[in-house]
């Protein structure tokens, strides 16, 4: 575990959820207590580069980090969501679950070319939902080279495959063995 502590003990772990055998780590323990999560935001702002321009979530928990992040850093905040919920023009982009396969989309002419854009959401495990998501904000002209979130579960992964696509990813709290 890293040196924030204090907030990794505001998560509440349930096992075998969804499915036996998962450690679920539940950020909903750590979103009731007000200055846990103020200080979850102002931590993780302090991570964000100067140079961004606008913070992107990923729905729905990482809607809630980006729009701390966003109010805290006076950015805007660009919308990842699940299929349906956008009107007007958008692109998206399919990905593997280890149970099947999702979709997120977003606004088409929200990112101007060359923008620099930061992910966020409130867990990496496998990588396949951030992954859609750099994928995504490249293909609208978006640059994508570093992802927050409050939670990493390196054992599965995923901070690692985005490294591989060249995205810098930093989080808050690391749980071993999960």
């Amino acid at each position: 575990m890293t040196d924030n502590a204090d907030l990794a003990a505001l998560i509440r772990a349930i096992p075998d959820y969804p499915k036996p055998g998962i450690m679920f780590r539940d950020v909903s323990t750590l979103l009731l207590d007000g200055p846990g999560f103020r200080s979850t935001i102002d931590r993780m702002a302090a991570m964000v580069p100067p140079d961004i321009s606008l913070i992107a979530g990923i729905e729905a928990r990482g809607f809630i980090v980006a729009a701390g992040l966003s109010y805290a850093l006076g950015l805007g905040k660009l919308m990842l969501r699940k299929p349906g919920k956008l009107p007007g023009d958008k692109i998206g982009t399919d990905y593997a679950l280890e149970y099947g396969t999702d979709r997120i989309e977003m606004h088409t002419g929200h990112i101007q070319a060359g923008q620099r854009i930061l992910l966020v959401d409130d867990l990496i495990a496998t990588g396949g939902t951030a992954m859609a998501g750099v994928e995504l904000i490249r293909r609208g002209g978006g640059i994508v080279d570093t992802a927050l979130f409050i939670i990493d579960l390196p054992d599965l992964g995923g901070a690692k495959k985005l490294r591989l696509a060249g995205v810098k990813t930093r989080s808050l709290i690391a749980f071993d063995g999960d």
